[in-house]
């Protein structure tokens, strides 16, 4: 139950009952002050001003009302206005105890679900992926796992470019030079990007390469046969490379996932045309842009978003454009998330702006860019190797699993190999994953191995070992968990009752999660829970209690570990029984 969106309801209903106009929002949110209510409201202040009302007279007369809810064992007024709302023990009990046997622990699908478009990872073919990958395709995997597991629909769109200048460059040296010549049987990505990267230096320094290589792109667009099938070949391998990091990293995305620019192709002389018919056009020196209202360089003069060049090629917004009209008009979609770095802020500000105006995407569809920051090393400076390279993410993964082996064999040095090394696989993918989804997402970050891997702090390893902690108290009790579904919750001592509105607000964190995209929330969230655990069971003896106490705490206990293996698993990180 998500306590959070009932109880807003029900104080907005009290406000406008007791003269708050229409519209009145509850501004409702968890108490910063427990002993004060576990949830305040403070939405009486805004809300008496436009009634000509006094502030507390307002809350005072809503408050009334709210202390006859059977969850509310107390709602007080404070301060100017606030209002201060405690649950009744009972009825949190209630919630819990209906939720131990309940595999979605209590959290209630969506009432009326939405149609979610998510854009996100975008690997460069024809290249191995590396760091710069990592953060959309971790938060948007995060994102969608928390939107399904809410009971939307969710379509993964991973939007790869396979249509520009780099496969003529590649298609051109390879019939030019005869160098890679593996690309006409099997080809791996390590020989594909060294000969990425040959062609890219004959691009940039022989111009009658560079108009070869444009040619090929022509060829290839306008269908030739045998850019074709060499263009199937770079694309495949590409492909396959990302399949394998995707698996390594638990990331839900699948060769089906994949749209590529290509996919639009067939859509982009209407787009232009379409745009030419809602008068948006202004040819500039051959080149067809868009004006808005709003676009200013710093210079103050208006901002054009190129749609054709003067060569009749289509750019990146021509592209998002007919990708905008696809999802919203041929998928239905309500929701259209982008998570594309913050540099791309202004392009897709423009972008969105076009498709309004030439009503590519109806008003109820919601198109969104949910941005990221940097990883950055310790220098600040973006994350490279030594040698100032770009850090593949295969041997982040390689890395990550080697030094998590360390610790696991630290910590537990009796485990056999294999176990060890199983267990150092989830916790380094986790650590690896954890460090950056626990960030604030807008924000750049430093990038440190010490810090992902400690055992304290907010960190996968913490949580992994958390959960594996309450594990072990149903071997230590040699309980079996189907035994308590049917237990009975109380929350008679404080510490039991603590743990328990923790556990309740589960559902809110992630309805939370799945409107703003912020999985940091979510670990956040999970961090709390588990030092809410500690505290209680390092005041609440477990298995030395008896009878129908014993029962309620151990269901407690198991409560916690369902909800840390479910949260960590909509971040794609695994839990370990031991560690």
């Amino acid at each position: 139950m998500n306590i959070r969106a009932y109880l807003e309801e029900q104080v907005e209903a009290a406000l406008r009952e007791a003269g708050a106009p229409p519209g009145t929002s509850a501004q409702l949110g968890p108490s910063r002050r427990p002993e004060l209510g576990d949830y305040q409201a403070n939405g009486a202040m805004a809300a008496a001003a436009r009634a000509g009302l006094k502030p507390r007279e307002l809350a005072g007369r809503a408050a009334e009302t709210l202390a006859t809810l059977p969850a509310l064992a107390e709602a007080a007024v404070a301060g100017p206005g606030f209002i201060n709302l405690r649950l009744r023990e009972d009825w949190l009990a209630e919630i819990l105890t209906d939720a131990l046997p309940d595999p979605r622990l209590g959290v209630t699908p969506a009432a009326s679900p939405r149609t979610v478009v998510v854009d996100y990872s975008h690997p460069n073919l024809a290249k191995e992926m590396h760091v710069g990958h990592l953060r959309s395709t971790i938060i948007g995997d995060a994102v969608v796992r928390v939107l399904e597991f809410l009971g939307h629909r969710v379509i993964r769109h991973n939007h790869v470019g396979d249509w520009g200048t780099q496969f003529g460059m590649l298609i051109a040296h390879l019939d030019s030079s005869g160098a890679g010549s593996s690309a006409s049987g099997g080809i791996e990505l390590a020989d594909l990007e060294e000969f990425y990267r040959a062609a890219r230096v004959r691009f940039d320094s022989e111009p009658a390469f560079a108009d070869l290589a444009r040619d090929y792109v022509v060829r290839l667009q306008t269908g030739d046969a045998h850019c074709r099938q060499i263009w199937r070949r770079f694309i495949a391998e590409s492909l396959r490379h990302c399949e394998e990091i995707y698996r390594e990293l638990n990331v839900t995305l699948r060769p089906e996932d994949v749209v590529p620019e290509s996919f639009y192709n067939p859509d982009l002389p209407r787009v232009i045309a379409d745009l030419e018919k809602h008068g948006l056009i202004t040819v500039s020196q051959g080149a067809l842009c868009v004006f808005l209202d709003g676009f200013k360089g710093k210079d103050g003069q208006p901002l054009p978003a190129l749609v054709r060049k003067s060569d009749g090629g289509y750019l990146y917004a021509t592209t998002d454009l007919a990708a905008i009209r696809y999802r919203a008009g041929e998928l239905k979609a309500d929701r259209i998330l982008y998570i594309v770095d913050t540099r791309q802020s202004l392009h897709l500000a423009q972008v969105f702006a076009i498709a309004r105006a030439a009503g590519f995407c109806p008003p109820a569809c919601s198109l969104e860019h949910h941005p990221f920051g940097t990883m950055l090393g310790a220098d600040g400076k973006p994350f490279r190797t030594r040698e100032g390279g770009t850090i593949k993410l295969t041997s982040l993964i390689t890395e990550a699993g080697e030094r998590a082996y360390l610790l696991v064999t630290e910590k537990n040095p009796q485990l056999p190999e294999s176990e060890r090394r199983r267990i150092a696989r989830a916790v380094g993918v986790g650590a690896l994953k954890y460090g950056d989804l626990a960030q604030n997402r807008t924000s750049d970050y430093v990038f440190t191995w010490d810090k992902m891997l400690a055992l304290d702090g907010n960190t996968a390893p913490y949580m992994q070992y958390a959960y594996a902690r309450i594990k072990s108290i149903f071997r230590r009790g040699e309980i079996r968990e189907e035994d308590l579904q049917k237990a009975a919750v109380n929350l008679a001592a404080a510490r039991e009752r603590s743990l328990g509105l923790a556990l309740a607000r589960f559902e809110e964190v992630l309805a939370q999660v799945g409107e703003d995209c912020f999985p940091s929330f979510l670990c956040c969230y999970l961090y709390d829970l588990a030092g809410e655990f500690m505290a209680f069971y390092e005041s609440c003896p477990v298995l030395k209690t008896e009878g129908a106490e014993r029962l309620s705490r151990l269901a407690l206990c198991l409560l916690a570990a369902k909800t840390i293996r479910t949260g960590l698993g909509l971040l794609g990180i695994e839990t370990v029984e031991q560690m």
